[in-house]
């Protein structure tokens, strides 16, 4: 029998409740929203297969899809957020078929590619180059801050059925002014060809510039945006099969408390996505509880036997 999604998201609603109680606890603030989020994407929208169009898969056809999807996760750090890295390090990056760390310098702590650059845009550009120049046959790309929480199988499941030799650019797609990005707090997902086209332009200085020459700087990822529209690549919104979205830039427990208070009847449905991908946000704390309620809590009834199925990495001491 598929499962959609819906055995992650029951871990999920466990695991925000927790983080719920110890934000109240520990008097944990969310992060605001930020201005851009009140310019929701409107125009393109990548869909999750839904369970009706995987169950027309052949046994054979859907172990081939989950075999070929594998992602190569780009994880931003800074020796500053120190614990953030070692966090991400012990939780969902296990997760990833590849995940690389890029700090702007090293650490004695932790092992990561270290770019020697401070200035974020410029960092940026080097970690993704790096990725392209170094992925191998992993054909998808996964972007993301430490204090971002991911669920990889989710992000797996939502591109299973999409051609990454078509230039996808996906993840929480908004509007400023005339530019439609998507958001780097929520993750950023890019398929080969769309990487491809991005490395191929980051050699043009008129339309990519590496260290900018506008009259105020852009943040990385409207930066991003420019150079890929350039490619005639554009920002989708990643979503369920519903239309809900999945790339999530608050935490769990944020929108939890929000949902209890607006959808009191459907806290669940009123929160977020079954399938969601990210939540953004996240206090180390609050990722190590995450992690429990995803991987490991299983409500009584669990069906292990679910038909379809992504398998962690090797040797990836995963959860």
């Amino acid at each position: 029998m598929l499962s959609e999604g819906g055995s992650f998201m029951k871990g999920m609603v466990m695991g925000g409740i927790f983080c719920l109680v110890l934000s109240l606890i520990s008097s944990f603030n969310p992060i605001p929203k930020s201005g851009t989020e009140e310019h929701h994407h409107n125009h393109h929208h990548v869909k999750a297969a839904s369970k009706e169009e995987l169950q027309k898969l052949s046994d054979s056809q859907a172990q081939h899809l989950t075999s070929q999807v594998r992602v190569y996760c780009v994880i931003m750090v800074q020796p500053k957020n120190i614990v953030f890295w070692a966090t991400a390090l012990d939780t969902w990056s296990k997760h990833c078929d590849k995940p690389v760390f890029y700090t702007s310098e090293s650490s004695k702590a932790l092992e990561a590619v270290d770019l020697k650059e401070k200035d974020d845009w410029v960092r940026l550009r080097k970690a993704l180059k790096h990725a392209f120049e170094n992925a191998g046959d992993l054909r998808w790309f996964f972007v993301a801050q430490p204090s971002t929480f991911a669920i990889i199988e989710n992000l797996k499941y939502l591109v299973l059925s999409k051609d990454p030799d078509e230039p996808f650019y996906l993840g929480k797609a908004v509007k400023s002014g005339e530019l439609e990005y998507v958001e780097y707090e929520s993750g950023i997902v890019l398929s080969h060809n769309a990487l491809k086209r991005l490395v191929s332009v980051f050699e043009d200085e008129e339309k990519c510039p590496e260290r900018g020459r506008a009259l105020w700087k852009l943040s990385e990822d409207k930066q991003l945006a420019v150079c890929l529209k350039y490619t005639g690549v554009f920002a989708e919104n990643g979503e369920d099969a519903h239309g809900k979205g999945l790339f999530n830039s608050r935490s769990v427990d944020s929108l939890i408390t929000d949902s209890m208070k607006n959808n009191p009847t459907d806290v669940v449905e009123g929160c977020c996505a079954d399938l969601a991908v990210t939540f953004s946000g996240m206090s180390p704390n609050q990722m190590q509880v995450m992690m429990f309620g995803v991987y490991r809590l299983r409500p009584y009834g669990h069906d292990f036997q679910d038909w379809l199925t992504f398998y962690p990495p090797e040797g990836s001491d995963n959860d």
